[in-house]
């Protein structure tokens, strides 16, 4: 199996011990499905940088990027410095998140949170609006066509919005799924490995009156703003701000550089 093949296996049993421990009953009666979710889109549509900044403490292409990060150190600094919105990775065994991580940076910021996660069953859209999601991510590698349009329409339902993830032309046609957002990655789920390029030729291909998050790779000012310049309003960026230090340090300063070459 390829390494996306593994996760989605492992997600599998992942999701059916979920469900047995807190079934959707349980899940409906959450405390944070009375918040009003916040637009990610139009956050990033309104937003000079449009930086998602990603809070990940491993990845199986780089092992330990930053694996004793805690929520309280690096999110609420996110926030301070500039984020647009911020994505929490929640799948443990490949990526260190968890779902506690995503219920404590909720209750740390107010800014618009991205749940990034490998999402293949209906369950997790609703444990996610429960833990305070403002946006989920579809992996369109990771489901047919008629999956993802069920797990849109859920997400509208629930007044999530969704960030629908493609990484080849062939899947372009997901798009008549209705998502909110459409983010190209630049990573190969099946090999892990990053192309920024990826973005630029897709880039003519996206429709127009959709917001274009381009994701996975970046790591200098100058991209971002060729990336803005060929049409995209959002840039997930993770590893670049989880080897440092201290990340939210990292992005301010990132913020400062990116503004700079736009004068």
């Amino acid at each position: 199996m390829d390494i996306l093949e593994k996760i989605i296996a492992a997600k599998r049993s992942e999701v059916a011990r979920q469900k047995e421990a807190v079934n959707t009953e349980m899940l409906l009666d959450a405390e944070q499905m009375l918040r009003h979710p916040v637009s990610i889109s139009q956050a990033l549509t309104a937003s000079a940088t449009g930086i998602i900044a990603e809070f990940k403490r491993c990845s199986p292409s780089k092992g330990r990027i930053h694996g004793d990060a805690r929520i309280e150190d690096i999110v609420p600094v996110y926030e301070q410095s500039g984020a647009s919105a911020i994505s929490i990775l929640t799948d443990e065994p490949f990526f260190g998140g968890s779902a506690a991580d995503f219920c404590h940076a909720r209750q740390l910021v107010s800014c618009p949170l991205l749940r990034k996660e490998f999402i293949i069953d209906e369950y997790q859209i609703i444990q996610s609006r429960a833990m305070g999601a403002d946006a989920i991510l579809l992996i369109a590698a990771a489901l047919t066509q008629e999956q993802c349009r069920r797990f849109v329409q859920l997400a509208h339902e629930l007044s999530l919005e969704v960030l629908l993830e493609i990484h080849s032309e062939p899947e372009l046609e997901y798009m008549a799924c209705g998502t909110d957002m459409i983010g190209v990655n630049n990573r190969n789920l099946g090999t892990f490995v990053t192309d920024v390029e990826n973005s630029f030729r897709l880039v003519e291909k996206l429709p127009q009156n959709i917001v274009r998050v381009s994701e996975s790779g970046i790591s200098s000012p100058k991209t971002v703003a060729q990336l803005r310049h060929a049409g995209y309003n959002g840039f997930l960026m993770g590893e670049n701000f989880m080897k440092e230090p201290h990340p939210g340090d990292a992005l301010k300063q990132f913020i400062v550089q990116l503004n700079s070459s736009q004068l």
